[in-house]
């Protein structure tokens, strides 16, 4: 089987995702996607007639985010109109899926060079969201065409979830306010230190003028005692009723989890924040690198996917880690850095806990909680960052996963390299 090598990883800054806030709100999604395939095109002298297939991830395919990104941004990026271009959505793993989904592809032989990514404008899908809402549309789990799915399989909302999972696992306010305390030091240390500067690359408009050039959701002022008085963020959603039977998010949980009292712990200080943003990963074989005069950073080692409990969704991290390490053949001792999404902090709380793991070793320039979570870009920004974090340090393995709704988690394992594998 032939290797699938990361040749380069490139993103936009991320964004804050609200209307009238963020510096990217105004901005076209299609706009953040074609701005890194540019990037990505231009820093590689890649000659795009030569790219097999554009695989992007956008999990709200719907307004100015639906009709196939990846094609219609690679052609807004210029690349050759003979670079097809598809899109897919894994909800929040997209990012993820769309590099694995390239390894496969040129691991088998089918392909030699794939641009892979994805983009979110989080400032967009809440404005939809909302008008839904006051449209009377109901939440996708809630539509009568899921209505015997949710007998079977009950799923609530993300955040529910994360507040069940807590209290399931005996999880502190404390403990989990420390995590989101840790990815805003950690963020604050690596903007401050230029670890990012690799892979950023500015959102310009069509003049040429900068609409955003650094991290823009970052709060490095914050402490403990400010993350101490917020209030829990799902306490009065977990009770409105979905349907005329008065069906709540709760109370989802609590068909399959009956004997749970649903504690709320968690708030905008611990959980991932809303932002805008895109990335794109370049992945291409060993003769198409040489062929082209492209040198590796990373090989991709192996790469897996994992189901878990829909009705608490977001515990799969782990046995898709261990799934991965198994098909790579390596122990978790092996793997010199983690990026586990912080979609929640109990997520990467029991990620740490539950595998044994050294935060040292864990989400070390940060993670969602500081940074942001444009949900199909975010697996791609993460493939980056452990990349870039993995050549900082010289450090060989990297292992990235993370939670996915409907139950999921797919991960993937990479080494770092300088040449190609013999």
């Amino acid at each position: 089987m032939a290797e699938a090598y990361i040749i380069d990883a490139v993103r936009t800054p991320r964004g804050i995702g609200k209307q009238g806030k963020g510096a990217l709100a105004a901005c076209h999604p299609q706009h953040l996607a074609a701005t890194v395939m540019k990037a990505i095109a231009e820093r590689n002298a890649l000659d795009t007639a030569t790219v097999d297939d554009v695989i992007w991830s956008v999990s709200t395919q719907d307004g100015m985010q639906a009709g196939d990104m990846g094609r219609m941004a690679a052609l807004d990026a210029g690349y050759d109109i003979t670079s097809s271009g598809t899109t897919l959505d894994r909800f929040c793993g997209g990012g993820i899926t769309s590099v694995n989904l390239a390894a496969a592809q040129v691991m088998s032989g089918m392909e030699d060079c794939i641009v892979a990514g994805g983009t979110e404008m989080m400032s967009l899908t809440a404005a939809m969201t909302q008008e839904k809402m006051r449209a009377g549309i109901k939440p996708p789990m809630m539509g009568s065409h899921n209505a015997r799915l949710q007998k079977v399989h009950p799923q609530s909302h993300q955040g529910i979830c994360g507040d069940a999972i807590a209290t399931i696992e005996g999880f502190t306010r404390e403990e989990l306010d420390e995590v989101g305390y840790r990815s805003q030091q950690r963020a604050a240390e690596a903007i401050g230190a230029g670890r990012f500067a690799k892979s950023v690359v500015p959102v310009v408009d069509d003049e040429g003028n900068v609409i955003l050039d650094h991290d823009e959701y970052p709060r490095p002022q914050t402490t403990m005692e400010d993350l101490a008085k917020l209030e829990p963020a799902f306490t009065k959603i977990a009770d409105v009723p979905l349907d005329e039977k008065g069906t709540t998010f709760r109370g989802l949980i609590n068909q399959k989890y009956p004997d749970v009292e649903i504690q709320h712990f968690h708030h905008a200080g611990n959980s991932s924040g809303v932002v805008d943003g895109a990335a794109a990963v370049l992945v291409t074989s060993k003769a198409y690198a040489q062929k082209h005069g492209l040198k590796p950073r990373a090989r991709i080692v192996a790469t897996a996917n994992m189901g878990d409990d829909p009705t608490l969704m977001l515990n799969a991290p782990v046995p898709a880690a261990k799934k991965v390490l198994a098909k790579a053949g390596l122990t978790l001792d092996d793997i010199d850095l983690f990026e586990i999404n912080e979609a929640f902090a109990v997520v990467a709380a029991k990620f740490v806990r539950d595998l044994g793991l050294d935060w040292d070793k864990v989400n070390v320039n940060g993670g969602s909680i500081a940074l942001g979570h444009p949900i199909g870009a975010t697996g791609s920004i993460l493939i980056g960052t452990i990349v870039d974090e993995l050549e900082r340090r010289g450090g060989r393995y990297g292992l990235v996963t993370m939670c996915a709704a409907g139950g999921m988690a797919p991960a993937i394992i990479v080494e770092r390299v300088t040449d190609f594998v013999d």
